[in-house]
């Protein structure tokens, strides 16, 4: 897309810097906090662009996707999560929860079937 380069550049010529990924994943917080989950998952949609290894913000928009119910892009965006930090306690156990969550929905799913 080429307007996001020039907007960038817009606005560090105007003075105003670019966001950075913290930025992006303190407002997706504040937004998840609220219930706000289209914006959170934009902020770390966001965050995870302008860091491809913020294991954080892969995580946190792991657990947007699955509030609104994509659920295989969740799963990818706790396993890349996982990647990156394979020891991080607080993403695996997001992950824990979120398979045996997404375990449940696919047997009921299957019942119904």
């Amino acid at each position: 897309m080429v307007a996001a380069p020039f907007f960038v550049a817009l606005l560090l010529a105007a003075g105003i810097p670019a966001p950075k990924s913290a930025d992006e994943l303190h407002f997706g917080i504040e937004a998840a906090k609220r219930g706000l989950w289209v914006e959170a998952r934009f902020r770390f949609e966001r965050a995870a662009a302008l860091d491809s290894n913020s294991a954080e913000a892969l995580n946190n928009l792991a657990v947007a996707l699955e509030q609104q119910g994509a659920f295989d892009k969740a799963r990818e965006a706790y396993e890349k999560a996982l990647k990156l930090k394979s020891g991080n306690q607080y993403i695996q156990q997001n992950h824990d929860l979120f398979r045996e969550a997404d375990d449940k929905r696919n047997r009921k799913s299957k019942k119904k079937s």
